[in-house]
């Protein structure tokens, strides 16, 4: 694990004498960013000697409580642990009314412990560097979707689509609408303007299948851990610059049970030590290489599905027709398969990931993915045909379709215990069963069903 010099501090300090306070924020195993808000005066002892952050920070659910089963909290006596800033990751959050810089640590390897199992950074990048022993070095790049909404509710307390420039708040889809993307100009403008600042490479925006969503890309990058790093930096540019706005930007998987639903898509391709791509193939379909990376994510599929969709609105978004997809399948330039190898040039072959959602958190699902990826190349995993057509009328293996099956998967898995770590998994798994019972205990168990398919 690579750590930032403290030179950096020393520059970012120097350069902005007006920045006064810092945010220092580690992502937990739920995706959500936490940790403290510092003074200038702290930020350079930080780079030096790190900065302790309880052992419970990453035993918490998406609410925030802490899950006594992790092991992190009592029997360890909620310990210090050190975390040291990652480099370039020091940077200006543009959107706060008064200048602030933002930061990103990790847990360190022993400093850190006994919380640094928990740590889902760490898990993709041991991830990563099991591929590059064998010779692969993984490219991806991040793709999120999102709803930009109002703060205030509708009469009937439900989210809302924010109002467009012209006043008026969008009914209809209008999917690739540009009229669409004009009338949310000042926020992308802002967004835009942000993402410069803060050396995120964003690109394509498009108008998304549903009213008030939209999705911006993200380039894809020869370091896999720089890519998704900069993925969850961008969610969280979203929301500040959607709050600066007076709206929300909201990354739920399924927000509206009657519109679509968001997803993260993760492309991946796998190159050499020079950057050359090793799936280039003038064939559609790709190298043989390319086919048993999809079917090693297929032959994983179930038992990752719980990192994929973590929560119960996660299992909602899988509809037919939704360009969400249903099965284990893949096909060439389809985009109602599960994996998706885009058309294109030669060199630029490669596979999209469409399960996940966009409450998926993306160190996670990226690990998950390049795992299943190395298990379907060590073992030459056959995918089977490509689906030509619609895979919806083609399933042939469908998904699981409820949150306690994934859950369950995700813990018989011996192949996830091998690929994300038995210890980080043991902290994984107590989180979400403590969320579960959460969520059992708040709609009952005969109304668990009606609940995912109707609330």
């Amino acid at each position: 694990m690579q750590f930032a010099n403290p030179q950096e501090a020393r520059d970012f300090l120097a350069k902005h004498p007006e920045v006064r306070s810092i945010e220092l924020m580690l992502i937990d195993a739920g995706g959500i960013p936490r940790g403290k808000l510092l003074h200038r005066d702290e930020l350079l002892a930080m780079y030096e000697n790190g900065r302790p952050l309880p052992s419970s920070i990453l035993s918490l659910t998406i609410q925030g409580e802490d899950v006594e089963e992790s092991g992190l909290v009592w029997e360890v006596a909620d310990a210090d642990c050190w975390t040291y800033p990652l480099p370039g990751s020091l940077c200006l959050q543009p959107w706060r009314a008064v200048p602030t810089g933002q930061v990103q640590v990790s847990m360190h390897p022993t400093q850190g412990l006994p919380a640094t199992p928990g740590d889902p950074r760490h898990v993709l990048a041991r991830t990563i560097d099991a591929l590059k022993a064998d010779g692969y070095h993984p490219v991806m790049a991040v793709e999120l979707e999102f709803y930009l909404l109002d703060k205030a509710r509708d009469a009937n307390g439900r989210p809302q689509p924010a109002v467009q420039m012209n006043g008026m708040r969008p009914q209809a889809p209008q999917v690739y609408g540009v009229y669409e993307l004009e009338q949310m100009q000042p926020f992308l403008d802002d967004l835009y303007a942000a993402c410069e600042v803060q050396g995120l490479p964003v690109r394509t925006a498009i108008s998304e299948y549903a009213p008030g969503q939209l999705e911006l890309t993200l380039e894809h990058r020869f370091d896999a851990l720089q890519a998704v790093d900069e993925g969850v930096r961008y969610k969280r540019l979203v929301k500040g610059v959607a709050n600066r706005h007076g709206l929300q930007a909201c990354f739920m998987a399924k927000p509206f049970g009657d519109q679509a639903g968001s997803g993260l898509h993760m492309h991946v391709s796998l190159a050499d030590e020079n950057g050359n791509n090793m799936m280039a193939s003038d064939d559609p379909q790709g190298t043989p290489l390319l086919r048993h990376a999809i079917g090693g994510m297929m032959a994983t599929l179930d038992d990752a599905l719980a990192i994929f969709c973590p929560n119960a609105n996660s299992f909602r978004r899988f509809q037919a027709n939704s360009y969400a997809p249903l099965a284990k399948s893949w096909g060439v330039n389809n985009r109602t398969v599960s994996f998706r190898v885009p058309g294109g040039p030669a060199g630029s072959r490669h596979v999209e990931h469409r399960i996940c959602g966009a409450d998926a958190n993306p160190y996670l699902a990226a690990a998950a993915i390049l795992a299943g990826i190395h298990k379907g190349i060590r073992e030459q995993i056959d995918p089977g045909p490509a689906i030509v057509g619609n895979g919806y009328e083609q399933a042939r293996e469908t998904l699981p379709t409820d949150w306690l099956t994934a859950l369950r998967n995700l813990e018989n898995s011996s192949w996830a215990r091998e690929a994300l770590g038995e210890d980080f998994l043991k902290v994984f798994l107590a989180i979400k069963w403590a969320e579960y019972r959460q969520f059992m205990g708040e709609v009952g168990e005969q109304d668990w069903r009606w609940y995912l398919n109707h609330a």
